[in-house]
């Protein structure tokens, strides 16, 4: 009897020791099996590997944007096209790899470029950029005011911008070390004419031989031929934009006027710009005393509003 007893306490001991197994390896299986797990696992795990990548290529197929051609506008004429977007799938995954979600702003993208480029389109005048990118020209017609030429060139130093000068070839001849001294400074030069005629009332000749002289003295000074042509006044005739494009020069109007050869005060001059600002802008001033007393802050308005500022060259490019 005794030893029936023994054996009973035995066996009760080894069930025992069973149960308690038995739950502590379902506890174990439980948490494997359980969601919380699954956001645990190391980025480089295969299965959260696999979620990122699904997570991103569903994310990247809202972020695409076709690249937009160049075009003739109605009324804005010669337009450039705009880049296209597209998430590089790889490289944005390997740029999340110690990140534990998708990061919107770690997406990598590849441009798509337009099939229409402004070199394409047939001669016809420019007055702005894409209307969706969000910058800005300064062009700077110079034919007179030399002297506010430093003061011009300081404030767009101090904010490290860079701005178009459309040079008249008189002007650059009498007053070479300007013209350097814009140069030396980053800026982009342009032709403006010989000596500020109605370009439009021009024969084909005698507007050659304006754009020709004028291109001339500025290649001499700044061992650079002008890509880029503005009209004195803003005349023109077809005559003008061809011939331009002849010598491998686009015509440049504006958008924007500050309207300060009329000597308003700086408060008015701002106004007339803030006012009319918007994506691809061109912004006309010259070297006059409003300019430099109100470049300085003007420049920090349009900042403020989120536009860049940049060259005509760069916001006539297609990059985004």
């Amino acid at each position: 009897m005794q030893f029936y007893k023994k054996y009973v306490h035995v066996l009760l001991f080894v069930i025992l020791v069973l149960i308690v197994f038995t739950q502590s390896l379902y506890t174990e299986q439980s948490s494997i099996l359980s969601p919380v797990f699954f956001h645990t696992l190391p980025v480089d795990h295969p299965k959260e590997k696999d979620q990122r990548v699904r997570e991103v290529q569903e994310k990247s197929s809202t972020l695409f944007e076709d690249a937009e051609d160049a075009y003739i506008d109605k009324v804005w004429k010669k337009t450039p096209g705009r880049d296209g977007r597209k998430v590089n799938i790889e490289k944005t995954i390997e740029n999340m790899k110690n990140e534990d979600r998708v990061d919107d702003s770690l997406f990598i993208y590849e441009s798509i470029k337009p099939n229409v480029q402004l070199s394409d389109l047939p001669p016809s005048p420019i007055y702005r950029g894409h209307p969706k990118k969000d910058m800005v020209a300064l062009l700077i017609n110079v034919s007179w005011g030399a002297e506010h030429i430093p003061p011009i060139l300081e404030a767009l130093k101090k904010h490290q911008v860079k701005a178009t000068f459309f040079i008249e070839g008189k002007w650059a001849k009498e007053q070479t070390t300007y013209v350097q001294m814009i140069q030396d400074e980053g800026h982009l030069i342009g032709n403006h004419a010989y000596n500020h005629p109605d370009m439009k009332r021009l024969s084909k000749d005698e507007i050659v031989q304006q754009m020709n002289q004028t291109n001339e003295i500025l290649e001499a000074i700044t061992n650079t031929k002008p890509q880029w042509f503005a009209p004195p006044s803003g005349s023109f005739n077809m005559d003008v934009v061809e011939e331009a494009s002849k010598l491998n020069m686009e015509t440049i109007l504006w958008t924007v006027d500050t309207i300060d050869w009329r000597k308003p005060s700086v408060p008015v001059m701002h106004a007339r710009v803030m006012d009319n600002i918007h994506n691809g802008a061109t912004i006309l001033m010259h070297p006059t005393e409003v300019v430099a007393k109100g470049l300085e802050e003007l420049i920090e308005e349009i900042l403020h509003e989120g536009y860049r500022i940049g060259t005509i060259e760069q916001l006539l490019r297609s990059e985004r």
